[in-house]
């Protein structure tokens, strides 16, 4: 049975977290902990607390922690905040705050 958590509109852009995303995907969920702990990016928290959070939900269902695996770890853009900035000579430039969509699928291995 699997287990889903998400976080959604995610403050990062997609690209930066798919990046961290395609570390864990496939690996064991001690592993993947492993990995997203020494990875030195800001995507790397947050895909950590939705993997903690996927492996409370499949916890509190009695479901055996020790033999869950990432089964797919997804990151889907989200809606683009739009902001304008000031340039020279009086014009504007737009700024594009981008969001994303974080899912952490987890399975029962062997």
């Amino acid at each position: 049975m699997p287990y889903v958590a998400k976080h959604r509109f995610a403050r990062i852009k997609p690209t930066s977290a798919r990046e961290v995303a395609r570390l864990i995907s496939g690996r064991w969920v001690d592993e993947a902990l492993q990995i997203l702990k020494f990875t030195h990016k800001r995507a790397a928290r947050m895909v950590e607390r939705v993997v903690k959070s996927a492996m409370a939900g499949a916890e509190q269902q009695a479901a055996d922690v020790t033999s869950l695996y990432v089964s797919e770890a997804r990151v889907d853009a989200g809606p683009t905040l739009k902001r304008w900035d000031f340039n020279a000579r009086g014009m504007a430039s737009p700024i594009r705050k981008r969001t994303c969509h974080i899912v952490v699928v987890l399975d029962e291995g062997e």
